[in-house]
């Protein structure tokens, strides 16, 4: 029995360790370096003066090739995204104090040019407001003359954990700002940006709805949401209309919540139960790799929708909820 666990205990350090690559990849030192006044970064090098910046040195990503200007630059020269979350006040106030407390700003930001030239950083709220707070006059940034990575907010982040809310508005946010750029472009092309197609219909729910619980209806929407083959301006349309509805079937979980515990029912897990229940695909089983939604989701909420209004509060047990716990336990 010893020599068994010892096994599995062995089997399992083994199956979490992480493998490096046995090929190298990337440039070597030499192909790092770029002088400043390199056609790849010379007029980003002027456009950084231009600001009342300094740039300090440039490079290639050792790993992508892409040239890159380290540089400071004016508090007041950058702004954050527009569609980047909300900043959160207490957490500037930690961060302030961590970055006086070791007299230091290690962690540069990431700077691009903006849609009117301006220089925006797409992960560097809180660190930005954090310097104000601090009084600098300069802080340090890489600075990039991809002006695609704007839209990578959620790739990029090194600051606060994001929650689903705040990545659901980013989402939904950068949406807003690419599709008046690129209203024809179908939405699927932006799947890097966006990551998951949830995400921009749980955005629009957000946005009608600052409070929606949008934790409980994220197992529906992953098994039915896709990226669609549309316009990004039609398929944003369509979402609209597919979040509204998603936030009447919540009203009408509220209502049955109420109507539980007015029958005395009290658990934390109500608004997951009943939701689980009412989910058209709470029993359909997602294969790794598959790309199919278990059902279209206009189809989803519309089934959803007759469940939460057919729901019957007698059918509801003690027992039932005590396993959604359990189940709500073991996904921790």
């Amino acid at each position: 029995m010893a020599i068994s666990r010892k096994k599995r205990a062995v089997g399992k350090r083994r199956r979490g360790k992480l493998t490096p690559r046995e090929q190298s990849r990337g440039l070597e030192a030499a192909d790092v370096a770029v002088a400043l006044d390199n056609v790849d970064v010379a007029d980003l090098a002027n456009r950084i003066r231009d600001a009342g910046g300094a740039p300090i040195g440039a490079y290639r990503d050792p790993l992508g090739g892409r040239p890159l200007v380290l540089a400071s630059l004016p508090i007041k020269a950058i702004q954050p995204t527009p569609f980047q979350r909300d900043l959160s006040p207490a957490h500037v106030k930690k961060l302030a104090a961590k970055i006086e407390e070791t007299a230091a700003f290690l962690d540069p930001l990431i700077v691009v040019r903006g849609e009117q030239g301006q220089l925006w950083t797409p992960n560097g709220r809180h660190r930005l407001a954090a310097a104000k707070i601090l009084g600098l006059r300069q802080i340090t940034a890489l600075v990039s003359p991809n002006d695609a990575l704007a839209y990578r907010i959620l790739a990029l982040n090194t600051e606060k954990a994001h929650n689903l809310r705040d990545r659901s508005l980013e989402v939904i946010r950068m949406a807003r700002s690419l599709v008046t750029q690129k209203a024809s472009a179908p939405e699927q092309q932006f799947a890097a940006e966006f990551e998951s197609a949830d995400l921009l219909t749980l955005g629009m729910a957000y946005e009608r709805a600052p409070r929606f619980a949008g934790g409980a209806y994220g197992a529906f929407l992953k098994k039915v949401d896709r990226f669609s083959e549309r316009s990004l301006a039609a398929s944003l349309r369509e979402r609209e209309s597919f979040a509204a509805r998603l936030i009447e079937i919540d009203a009408q979980v509220r209502k049955i919540i109420a109507g539980l515990t007015a029958r005395g029912f009290k658990s934390p897990y109500l608004r997951s139960y009943v939701v689980a229940r009412i989910n058209p695909v709470r029993f359909h089983k997602v294969k790794k790799g598959e790309a199919k939604p278990a059902m279209p989701l206009a189809q989803a909420l519309t089934r959803m929708a007759a469940a939460a209004k057919s729901f019957k509060l007698d059918s509801v047990k003690n027992s039932d909820l005590a396993w959604v716990a359990v189940g709500a336990g073991d996904s921790d």
